[in-house]
């Protein structure tokens, strides 16, 4: 499957599937309808949560700024929306589904 993305007034939405402690931070694919991340922080006091924003600043090209978690901030399961990308351009970086 691909990652369903959402157009928004204020951007792009996508949920991702994060991977809390693991031995690095990286993009692991897509998994479903969701990209997978695994995130060396703890998921104790929004730790987590920013690292997951960090992450997928660097990995769109966008500032960090422009990526918010719009729900699932205590879940592994996380809708975020990016703002300062287009449609065609978040798909052209997402990893291929497996």
């Amino acid at each position: 499957m691909n990652v369903v993305i959402q157009v928004s007034r204020e951007g792009l939405r996508f949920d991702v599937l994060v991977k809390p402690r693991a031995s690095r931070t990286a993009v692991l694919g897509v998994e479903g309808d969701r990209l997978a991340v695994a995130l060396a922080a703890a998921p104790v006091e929004g730790a987590a949560n920013e690292a997951l924003r960090r992450l997928l600043a660097e990995f769109f090209g966008v500032p960090r700024q422009n990526v918010s978690i719009v729900s699932g901030e205590k879940s592994r399961r996380k809708r975020v929306e990016l703002r300062g990308i287009g449609e065609a351009e978040l798909r052209a970086r997402l990893p291929p589904a497996s």
